[in-house]
């Protein structure tokens, strides 16, 4: 008497999960490349992710406090350069993404994406973990004044996640450009070093008041700068005396991150055709 045969699971149950898993898995490691090279060899490690958003924000403290008096918020500088940080680190990482791994599109299969995903979710995890830091200087500081932290903190996750959106928006489109069009490289430079103050990295929307009445629709056009949002976010969420302006224009500054986020997708999957060709 033949045993009865024991069927195998069907292929069409096991093949939904195991590109699923394989990505996951590749993202992981990517992810633990980049950290680990990016402090190889460092004696402070991780420790200068913090360190230097703290010396910018000191430096700018200073000298904003030297051309405009007492008036500058030491928390809404330091919540403003780590955030920029963050988006600067993540833009210069992924705008690099492809054409530093050129060996890897040109012989290995996978999904090209994960490479600038990769880049974002490291800096992710790096300012998740500078938050600590934030955290405790910001909170010294309120105390010292005798304040607390705002009651909006809960919204925070909200925040960062749209943060990492936009953030993965540039690494996916700037991924793609660098590829085709090397000058991206320096036209990055520049743009970013523009973006810097045009963005309310050093200030708030405070500083904007006295111009909402000669010219609103510079203050319009200005709440469209995706980062602009973002950032009063994480003021807002974190400082007592922050408000969200809840404004059309504003809430249309908030989503522009998704939106450039869908653009971007669109743009990578068409030019990641070729690749290979080009690298």
């Amino acid at each position: 008497m033949t045993p009865p045969s024991v069927s195998a699971p069907s292929p069409t149950s096991v093949r939904p999960y195991a590109p699923a898993r394989a990505a996951y898995e590749l993202l992981h490691n990517l992810v633990l490349r980049e950290l680990k090279a990016r402090y190889k060899g460092s004696a402070l490690g991780f420790l200068w992710a913090v360190l230097t958003p703290l010396f910018m924000a000191a430096i700018y403290v200073f000298f904003l406090r030297l051309l405009a008096g007492r008036g500058i918020s030491v928390e809404e500088v330091i919540l403003g350069v780590f955030a920029w940080t963050f988006t600067a680190q993540t833009v210069q990482g992924g705008m690099m993404a492809i054409t530093g791994n050129a060996n890897l599109v040109k012989k290995v299969a996978f999904p090209r994406a994960l490479l600038p995903a990769a880049v974002t979710v490291a800096n992710a995890v790096n300012y998740l973990l500078s938050l600590i830091v934030q955290f405790v200087v910001v909170g010294i500081l309120l105390i010292r004044r005798g304040e607390f932290f705002s009651p909006w903190i809960a919204l925070m996750p909200a925040i960062f996640i749209t943060h990492c959106a936009l953030n993965l928006a540039l690494a996916l489109l700037l991924a793609s450009a660098n590829v085709y069009f090397r000058d991206t490289q320096h036209l990055t430079g520049v743009g970013l070093s523009a973006w810097f103050f045009v963005s309310p990295v050093m200030y708030g929307l405070s500083l904007l008041e006295r111009w909402s009445g000669e010219w609103p629709w510079l203050v319009r056009v200005y709440v469209l700068n995706p980062l602009t949002p973002i950032l009063t976010a994480w003021r807002a969420a974190i400082l007592p005396g922050v408000a969200f302006p809840w404004n059309g224009w504003m809430v249309a500054g908030w989503a522009v991150s998704w939106m450039l986020l869908a653009m971007a997708w669109w743009v990578f999957r068409k030019a990641q055709r070729n690749f290979a060709d080009w690298l």
